[in-house]
């Protein structure tokens, strides 16, 4: 083992700025996630189908992000993009507690919010694509996502608990106060770290061809095409029960603001342990397996959840453990993917695939929230839970017979030629 594998991440001073901007902005996402809805559904009397929208609001922009990618790419220096979406998406945000003050907050507005602020989120995930590699050496590739996914799943944890006591106690336009604040935070820590800036391949290529070229090399790569396909039939399916599950917990079982809170908060915790293990458990069976693990118990997770009933703390239990359960394998999916992913990329081309990987892989979101929301007005909340939760195991499909599956760890791992 290198000196430089050997060495923990929480010495180096920009890793640690980093992932404290990145700690503290995604525990304000938290709270949005749940005030968003929370706005819809109580003080807008939103129904199932216009909650879907909202939801598909928010990942529309990824449809975008193709392009997006192909032009982040072509811009030598990443910081200042990912500082520029940072304060953005204060100001979007910052919006909606005003129209909340002077009484003109409409369905109209949070649609406008999820969409600026989920365009600003796109700026900041293609760029930080090649900010990443920069940030950190290939040996600390599986800590650094391991960390990372860890903090994001204590936001998980901590942030759904405070957002629905701060909905409670103060209203949830005030509560994404918080959220906008964070994103302050996160533009000036990411202004501190002084990162050496990638050096674009020379090209007179336009940005319709850029971004061509990263499409054309993810569907090629064996690796990248194959993972592409189960994380989309995964958010795909996903996403139908995801834009009901607030409506659902608040509607159908009949909790408060501060228990749903709570027992997503509880429930996530199960993303810590995942986070946390995602990295032995793929020294001990191999990246591969603990992969296709995530790919089956993370969709199926949510039925749990539909099948609720009985008295209030049964409900918030079910909820709470569905979360768990679900939040354990997601980390279990992403943690030794994205790992993966990041050793075989060629890094002229990382924000370009980035872009072309999202606008397919997120780019679905919407379209799987809308369906959701239809169908939970057409067949019932509950029903669309259960059908969210058996469309998704159809994701492990793709990862049979590739290279992913037989992968046991990083070593060797090169991008195509």
């Amino acid at each position: 083992m290198s000196t430089a594998a050997a060495t923990s991440l929480w010495r180096d001073r920009r890793f640690r700025t980093f992932w404290s901007a990145q700690g503290v902005s995604e525990f304000g996402d938290r709270i949005t996630e749940l005030a968003l809805p929370l706005i819809a559904v109580t003080m807008l009397d939103a129904s199932p189908s216009q909650v879907g929208f909202l939801t598909a609001a928010v990942w529309l922009p990824n449809i975008a992000s193709l392009f997006i990618g192909a032009w982040v790419d072509h811009r030598r220096d990443k910081r200042p993009l990912m500082i520029a979406a940072d304060l953005s998406r204060t100001v979007v945000l910052l919006s909606l507690p005003v129209a909340y003050w002077f009484d003109v907050l409409t369905l109209g507005q949070l649609y406008a919010i999820a969409i600026l602020a989920g365009t600003a989120h796109v700026v900041f995930g293609t760029a930080y694509a090649s900010f990443f590699v920069r940030l950190v050496d290939r040996d600390h590739f599986m800590e650094a996502n391991s960390k990372l996914s860890a903090t994001r799943s204590i936001s998980f944890m901590a942030g759904p608990a405070v957002g629905g006591w701060l909905v409670q106690l103060l209203t949830a336009p005030v509560a994404i106060l918080v959220d906008a604040l964070t994103f302050v935070f996160s533009a000036v820590q990411i202004g501190r770290l002084k990162i050496e800036p990638s050096t674009p391949q020379p090209s007179e290529e336009t940005l319709l061809r850029r971004a061509a070229a990263g499409m054309r090399y993810v569907l090629k790569h064996p690796y990248l095409s194959r993972s592409l396909g189960s994380a989309t039939t995964v958010n795909f399916f996903n996403l139908m029960a995801m834009a009901l599950l607030v409506l659902f917990a608040s509607r159908i079982l009949g909790l408060s603001a501060g228990v749903i809170g709570v027992a997503f908060g509880v429930g996530a915790s199960g993303g810590l342990l995942g986070a946390v293990a995602a990295a032995p458990l793929s020294a001990r069976f191999g990246a591969g397996p603990v992969i296709a693990f995530g790919a089956v118990i993370f969709p199926g997770s949510i039925a749990l959840a539909a099948f609720a009933g009985g008295p209030t703390w049964l409900k918030a239990v079910a909820l709470a453990g569905a979360e768990f359960i679900g939040a354990f394998a997601v980390m279990c999916f992403d943690v030794p993917l994205n790992s993966l992913q990041a050793a075989v990329i060629h890094d002229h081309m990382r924000s370009r695939v980035a872009g072309a990987f999202s606008s397919i892989n997120y780019g679905i979101r919407p379209l799987g929230a809308v369906v959701g929301g239809f169908l939970g007005t057409w067949i019932g909340v509950r029903e669309t839970l259960l059908v969210s939760a058996a469309g998704g195991l159809l994701s492990v499909v793709w990862l049979i017979g590739s290279p992913i599956i037989r992968t046991r760890d990083l070593t060797g791992l090169e991008p195509p030629a």
